[in-house]
């Protein structure tokens, strides 16, 4: 179970996601499994079968002024609500909250120091 405030997801960012899953495979012990999306591939890293954390390919221009880094994602109670209020305290966002089916509602933003944060409401535990 997730609570407000906790951070809840950690994703890989990178250009070159064969050399990333080579890395983590020989040095952590993580498996992979693919995840289709509608431009690519996201790979759910697994250790011992339990999903630890995401590598995203920033494949498409659209990317081009991404750097390579991890991004880590706070649990939200609402985040339309809580994206609001983080607008108001100084943050840019950099994509409006979206729906990801089976995953929960995200949006990403930069907060005033110029970090950048992803807010997750999950959806509920099943």
């Amino acid at each position: 179970m997730w609570s407000h405030g906790s951070f809840y997801w950690n994703e890989l960012m990178t250009r070159d996601v064969e050399q990333a899953k080579r890395f983590y495979s020989s040095s952590i012990g993580w498996t992979f499994e693919a995840v289709p999306m509608p431009n690519g591939t996201y790979w759910l890293a697994k250790m011992d079968d339990k999903s630890v954390a995401g590598i995203f390919p920033l494949s498409g221009p659209e990317f081009d002024a991404v750097p390579e880094s991890w991004m880590s994602y706070l649990a939200v109670d609402d985040v339309d609500a809580r994206v609001e209020a983080a607008k108001a305290a100084g943050a840019k966002v950099m994509r409006e909250p979206f729906e990801v089916p089976d995953v929960g509602r995200i949006a990403i933003l930069k907060e005033p120091g110029g970090a950048g944060i992803g807010w997750i409401t999950p959806v509920d535990d099943a």
